[in-house]
């Protein structure tokens, strides 16, 4: 049997869930409509209360909502939605500075097609590098990619399946920007970040959605709301799902659910969509 997993960065889950005109919506329209069996989120920005207020048509047809919030007001917030409901949960990756902020969350499942699964859904640091606050936050996003891929060595080298999903805000690859000759300084395309990257997938991790489309442009998962980077798919593709080695045997399809028009955006990413077979 397959599996489905999404990964999305809602962009705050009470404005993706509003609709927008009588064309949009919104996310549960879209929730009702796909095929996924376990959607990563990414910026909830809600409390939990707030959060399954917001998905409570969603919520009462049968999905489960496992999330963790952030100590900062109105920040981050990551979780797993979920047709049945996890077996366990566990909030961070054991780090004194991160595991309070919202940023990461795993969930096991028993997966019907393999045995047993874990899920993880993360939001990475975007990262900066321009003024004196900038510098703050690109030695804080420094600091989370050194903590962060110690736990990923441990975790990819489990037996058993896992699917790390998110927004990373590392776009790997010149073929991941439409403009990556004018973003060769800017956080998320930096060296070292896409060093990084490139390091587990060395030591094992696969890039899934790359994996099965090698030489496309893209397909890109994020577009500025400004000027018409969307119309232009002028966008970066930091929304993606690596996959241990007995999960990437198992990738069969990838999409991205890119939105048909401007105005029927609910969020400034699109849902990346990958099914195991």
């Amino acid at each position: 049997m397959s599996i489905v997993i999404t990964t999305v960065n809602v962009n705050g889950i009470r404005a993706a869930v509003k609709q927008r005109n009588e064309r949009n919506e919104g996310m549960l329209r879209w929730l009702s409509h796909t095929a996924s069996d376990v959607i990563l989120l990414q910026e909830i920005r809600a409390s939990h209360k707030q959060a399954d207020d917001a998905l409570a048509p969603a919520l009462a047809s049968g999905w489960h909502l496992t999330m963790t919030e952030s100590s900062v007001k109105g920040h981050a917030g990551v979780g797993v939605l979920s047709r049945t409901e996890p077996v366990a949960v566990r909030t961070g990756f054991g780090s004194t500075e991160f595991d309070g902020l919202g940023r990461y969350v795993e969930a096991d499942f028993t997966d019907p097609g393999a045995g047993e699964l874990t899920v993880a859904s993360l939001y990475l640091p975007k990262g900066a590098a321009d003024t004196p606050q900038d510098a703050a936050k690109f030695e804080e996003k420094k600091r989370f990619l050194d903590e962060f891929g110690v736990h990923l060595g441990h975790l990819g080298a489990q037996s058993r399946g896992v699917v790390v999903g998110g927004d990373w805000n590392i776009a790997p690859a010149e073929a991941d920007i439409k403009n990556w000759k004018g973003n060769l300084k800017s956080p998320g395309f930096l060296p070292h970040e896409r060093e990084w990257v490139a390091g587990l997938l060395a030591s094992g991790w696969s890039d899934v959605v790359r994996d099965l489309h090698p030489q496309a442009a893209g397909p890109y998962s994020w577009w500025s709301w400004r000027g018409k980077a969307f119309d232009n798919d002028a966008g970066w593709r930091i929304d993606y799902l690596l996959a241990n080695a007995p999960m990437a045997a198992r990738a069969g399809a990838a999409v991205v659910d890119r939105a048909d028009a401007y105005d029927l955006r609910w969020s400034d990413h699109a849902p990346v969509t990958v099914t195991f077979g």
